[in-house]
């Protein structure tokens, strides 16, 4: 079963060869590629929110299996959806999903569940795989879409992931897709999402969730990002590096209603 492009044309070119010069105008290549165990990614239309992304992608030595776990925006479906397709659309062609990684992750799970309806209209996981066909074009992915907030289920959730890499002999990359603050004014959008970015630097999975929650800072993909910390940390992730934060009135000149982005690497 492929799961067809649903925001081609819209969050990102609908074209394959427009697709691919875009793509090699927002990578942005390191000298020296990284094998990193995490990366926040945005998932906002690449006008907005590609170069970010971008950035993020070019420090990154992307392996044979990415996890991306994104944002079930319209909270269809299981909260802790692993999807059910074989391949994933774009138009840069069609991207094996890690069937053999998928099998393993929902064997005995707690959490996790195989469901492709959760994200069948779901963006936050799309606009990455562009991306890594570009960097990788040999690599698989496993898609899930979260929509719990359970921070206990959260918790279970980075924990299985964790210990399903443990019987994975090949690197994968945890990709979480995440935009910042929505729909504020830059300065206090800044200034709120440094707050969850300390928590995110200094590998605090719980502190991260509590500042979002007690600031009510509109993080869409808290939960992601929260999953993503907790499975990097119990597999041995020690430090961090920001690539970039910028916000969508670097592009729209509106700087009262501003949708913020975070590209971050965890080593």
């Amino acid at each position: 079963m492929v799961r067809q492009s649903v925001v081609a044309g819209m969050f990102y070119p609908g074209d394959k060869k427009t697709l691919e010069r875009d793509l090699e105008r927002l990578i942005q290549y390191s000298n020296l590629k990284k094998r990193v165990m995490g990366l926040i990614s945005p998932h906002a239309g690449y006008v907005y929110s590609g170069s970010c992304a971008g950035k993020g992608f070019g420090y990154v030595d992307v392996p044979e299996s990415v996890i991306i776990i994104g944002v079930n925006h319209r909270g269809i479906g299981h909260p802790f959806a692993v999807d059910g397709s074989d391949h994933w659309n774009t138009p840069l062609g069609d991207c094996p999903v890690d069937t053999e990684l998928r099998a393993k992750l929902i064997a005995g799970s707690d959490v996790f569940a195989k469901d492709s309806q959760a994200g069948l209209e779901e963006h936050s996981v799309e606009v990455q795989v562009p991306f890594i066909q570009t960097i990788n074009p040999d690599a698989k992915i496993l898609p899930i879409t979260v929509s719990s907030m359970d921070f206990d289920e959260l918790m279970i959730a980075g924990s299985e992931i964790a210990n399903c890499l443990k019987d994975v002999k090949n690197d994968v990359l945890l990709v979480a897709s995440t935009d910042m603050s929505h729909y504020i004014e830059a300065g206090t959008a800044e200034k709120e999402d440094h707050r969850a970015i300390e928590k995110i630097s200094a590998l605090d999975p719980e502190g991260l969730y509590e500042v979002v929650v007690e600031r009510r800072i509109s993080m869409c993909g808290m939960s992601a990002t929260v999953i993503m910390l907790k499975a990097a940390l119990e597999a041995g992730a020690t430090r961090t590096e920001m690539v970039e934060y910028t916000h969508s009135g670097k592009v729209s000149g509106d700087y009262n209603q501003v949708v913020a982005y975070l590209s971050l690497i965890v080593y």
